[in-house]
């Protein structure tokens, strides 16, 4: 198999969806799924806009939580949009899911300001300098490293496009976690639901998920924690995840 030779996968549990990815991208990961599990499109969310699409794989998944919520996902690197593009097309939902390729901070040539109702992201880790090693291939650098976009750039791109009580849901890891706070602070954002994600029991958060409301009351509840691996096997709740109808 060649890097750019195309493998065509499910999406987890659900089966009537595929996904046509690529090895040297960054294939959909847990985190994805993740966030979209997290999220809740119910009835009032109309308009919902994943920022760093990918392949398309939390449009793809939200789906099955909303039929009726028209999603964009905007994606930077030209092959991956493409490639979203027929994703959505290998499982008919054209008239639901639209894929925009473009960078972030042009979005809003793209999106309305103030009419969105849920931004989704599974954003960029890890931060980057002039003596940061990317020994990754080019795609997954863009994918795993602020090199395309920050936080604080999603942060305010996602309070542009949302309306006043419009929510941001992500992921991100523990070890930002003040900054982050600081930074959804700053852009009108008031945290309302946070989890805490740990690879093991009795092992330290690694990951968080967040949502947040524009121009929001203050009062976040915490969430139990959510336990990735049982041994070498995935938690009982994140196969329930991985299978929701």
């Amino acid at each position: 198999m060649t890097s750019k030779e195309e493998a065509l996968h499910t999406l987890l549990g659900h089966r009537h969806i595929r996904l046509i990815q690529r090895p040297d991208m960054l294939c959909f990961s847990l985190d994805s799924i993740l966030v979209a599990d997290f999220a809740n499109p119910g009835k009032s969310v109309q308009k919902i806009v994943d920022l760093g699409t990918g392949f398309a794989p939390i449009p793809l998944f939200l789906t099955t939580k909303t039929k009726t919520a028209h999603i964009t996902g905007i994606e930077l690197q030209k092959d991956a949009a493409d490639i979203a593009k027929r994703n959505v097309a290998l499982n008919r939902f054209e008239r639901q899911i639209s894929i925009v390729h473009d960078d972030l901070k042009n979005a809003n040539r793209h999106i309305e300001a103030d009419s969105v109702d849920l931004v989704t992201c599974n954003p960029p880790f890890f931060k980057v300098d002039e003596d940061t090693p990317l020994k990754e291939s080019p795609h997954q650098a863009y994918a795993k490293h602020e090199l395309g976009a920050t936080f604080k750039d999603i942060a305010s791109l996602s309070a542009r496009i949302l309306h006043p009580k419009g929510r941001f849901v992500f992921i991100h890891r523990i070890e930002r976690l003040e900054e982050i706070l600081n930074t959804l602070k700053r852009h009108r954002f008031s945290v309302k639901r946070m989890r805490f994600i740990h690879p093991r029991e009795h092992k330290e958060a690694s990951l968080f998920l967040c949502e947040a409301m524009l121009d929001g009351a203050w009062g976040m509840r915490v969430l139990p924690p959510l336990i990735v691996h049982n041994g070498s096997n995935y938690s009982d709740e994140v196969l329930k995840i991985f299978n929701r109808k």
